[in-house]
């Protein structure tokens, strides 16, 4: 019998760990492993349905321009699927997840009671309305928002008639969706699908709540729901990052509530998950800095991007480590400050880098931190995609030794949120 040689060994090893990576449909225990799966959604009409009358309550400072944002987006998505990534969409996905499941009549009356539909005679034509369509069409259009000149209400009630020349819409549109990375974060084999903060954003969470009960490819494919959309707590993507197997960074922000952060880590410790250290990450609760992701990324074994203002004069930042506690329900909290000391001790390595965007500079950090400087996808340990209009972050981590692929942003970045914002990776290989 031929004997095995370690080289051998090694190879058999790394292919039974592909083949078992390959078997999950959620597969994420790091930052920067080699992405294989991503969720990304293309900008539709949605962002046509933007005025500047209601622009500010859904949560845009400025408009994009379609055409121009479908442009990007369709690039930022080939430069992916360049790099090796399988792209998937969210529209897709989750007409698919309807069709397979014939929920399609249920998912409208879902949408149209958390649209705060009132008047039954406006239900009764939205819904009928809706269900006339295909099912891609319908996703669609729910995204995009359904204006009250798009829809014939058959009512003399004096309520329904009045409304009809006051606000625009019967379903508001949901210009954010291209943000995949919010609704949900994908962390181990399972996901948390999140109770959103505004209630802009609430509605977002049933299309990956679809998606992850009847799609063919993911209902039965081992997922996890750490958390769901019926929590009571607030919490993002944009705070949720995998640094590890063993490690999370949560962020308590504007979005992300520190009860929803202490409630995961009980979670995650109870239900066996391989994460043995939650590092909650406290940032200023301002729109500038809305997610941890939005001012600090992992891009390599040891190097993040980091945006000064969230550091004290002193460097500190408040840091809880929660640990798991020999009390059910409960978990160990140690308070820190020194965030790279933390890192170095979590993650067991000998040096910590730091990488400000924009330098440090006194304009061009908060100027490229404002156009997400900091918030760069890592596709690859050391490879990173960011917006090209970043140019001095993106000059000074080249000269730190990380691979930059610059994609275009003039009207993607309107939106406030940079390429990890937009996507949301479902695999990613495991780190040696």
């Amino acid at each position: 019998m031929k004997s095995t040689t370690a080289s051998e060994s090694t190879s058999l090893e790394t292919g039974e760990n592909e083949m078992e990576t390959n078997k999950k449909s959620i597969h994420v225990f790091s930052e920067i492993g080699e992405l294989q799966t991503v969720l990304l959604k293309r900008p539709g009409r949605e962002i046509e349905n933007l005025t500047p009358d209601i622009m500010e309550r859904l949560l845009f400072d400025d408009i994009p321009h379609l055409p121009v944002i479908q442009k990007e987006h369709d690039k930022f998505a080939e430069t992916l699927r360049e790099n090796g990534v399988e792209v998937l969409y969210l529209e897709k996905l989750s007409a698919e997840a309807i069709d397979a499941s014939d929920t399609k009549e249920s998912f409208v009356e879902t949408m149209l009671n958390e649209s705060g539909i009132s008047s039954k005679n406006v239900y009764k034509a939205l819904k009928d309305y809706l269900l006339s369509m295909e099912t891609l069409d319908m996703v669609e259009k729910i995204m995009a928002g359904v204006r009250k000149n798009e829809v014939e209400v058959d009512s003399n009630h004096l309520a329904d008639i009045s409304d009809r020349h006051q606000y625009p819409f019967y379903m508001d549109p949901m210009p954010n969706l291209y943000f995949t990375r919010d609704p949900g974060a994908s962390m181990g084999n399972g996901m948390t699908i999140n109770n959103m903060t505004y209630q802009a954003r609430k509605r977002e969470t049933l299309f990956l709540e679809t998606i992850m009960k009847h799609h063919p490819r993911f209902k039965d494919g081992g997922t996890e729901i750490w958390r769901d959309r019926n929590v009571t707590t607030h919490m993002e993507g944009g705070d949720e990052l995998v640094l590890t197997d063993k490690v999370l960074a949560v962020g308590i922000s504007q979005r992300t509530e520190a009860k929803a952060v202490e409630d995961l880590a009980i979670e995650l410790f109870e239900r066996g998950a391989s994460f043995e250290k939650v590092l909650a990450i406290k940032i200023p609760n301002v729109r500038a800095m809305m997610h941890l992701d939005t001012v600090f990324t992992m891009i390599d074994h040891n190097k993040f991007t980091i945006h000064p203002g969230i550091l004290e004069l002193d460097g500190s930042i408040d840091t809880y480590i929660l640990e798991q506690s020999d009390q059910p329900g409960k978990v160990k909290i140690t308070h820190e400050t020194d965030l790279s000391e933390v890192l170095k001790n979590a993650l067991g390595v000998e040096d910590i880098e730091l990488i400000q965007c924009g330098g440090g500079d006194a304009i061009a950090a908060p100027r490229e931190q404002w156009n997400d400087g900091s918030n760069t996808l890592a596709i690859a340990p050391g490879v990173v995609v960011t917006y090209d209009r970043n140019y001095v972050s993106n000059a000074l981590l080249r000269e730190k030794g990380v691979k930059v692929i610059e994609v275009e942003s003039s009207e993607l970045s309107r939106g406030r949120g940079g390429p990890r914002c937009m996507s949301m990776p479902l695999v990613r290989k495991d780190l040696n």
